[in-house]
């Protein structure tokens, strides 16, 4: 699958946060994007997803255009930087709300066992991101979004996450983006950088330097 998102235009109270974005990402890589932070980053998610209205957008997927928000055609999940779970029910029941497999989870995060009847907000911010990105990665979908999805979490765990979204990009389109740009870096087949409303395909990191999103030395 290959999904195209075309002359994306964003503006609040007159000013410009898009302009002319265009990114393509597909089937079996993951594409991520970096920007400053109030570059437009989530906005350019919430648009994909679809619960963000632009001025103009041209979504197409396989080059089709897709006319309805993309939520509502059922092929994409979506991250968003808040916490999704109620904050009343059990981890567990989360997981039979969301048909993800539970056995599996604990398999990989043993130490999340001990809180399958645990209410959300009894764990911290940081067991909740683990679950959520979790349950978003493992969810049936054909793309998946990820908005800081490394974000307050322990190092270990996003060792784990890391692995888990190069395991799930063999079949499903992988959108990310997050601050931690070297995580990103390192889990990226495709870099787009927003910058001063546009977006720019990054083709080598230097660029990264070259367009002033990191400093000197920072790769290393």
């Amino acid at each position: 699958m290959v999904l195209e998102v075309d002359n994306i235009e964003l503006n609040f109270k007159n000013k410009r946060i898009l302009s002319g974005i265009y990114l393509r990402a597909e089937t079996g890589k993951v594409t991520s994007i970096l920007g400053s932070n109030g570059s437009g980053k989530s906005s350019l998610l919430n648009i994909i997803f679809g619960n963000l209205k632009p001025k103009y957008k041209l979504i197409r997927v396989d080059g089709k255009a897709v006319l309805k928000p993309l939520y509502k055609t059922g092929i994409i999940k979506y991250l968003p930087q808040y916490h999704f779970i109620p904050n009343g029910i059990s981890i567990k029941t989360a997981f039979q709300l969301f048909d993800v497999d539970w056995k599996a989870f604990v398999d990989t995060f043993g130490t999340f066992e001990r809180y399958a009847t645990y209410k959300a907000h009894k764990l911290s911010g940081g067991e909740r991101r683990v679950i959520e990105t979790y349950i978003v990665l493992k969810s049936k979908s054909s793309i998946t979004i990820l908005d800081e999805p490394f974000s307050h979490i322990a190092p270990l765990y996003i060792e784990t996450i890391k692995t888990l979204i190069k395991k799930e990009k063999k079949q499903k389109i992988i959108l990310i983006s997050d601050h931690l740009y070297k995580h990103i870096i390192e889990s990226s087949d495709a870099i787009y950088l927003l910058k001063n409303a546009s977006s720019k395909a990054i083709n080598n990191i230097k660029e990264l330097e070259d367009y002033r999103y990191l400093s000197e030395g920072q790769l290393k």
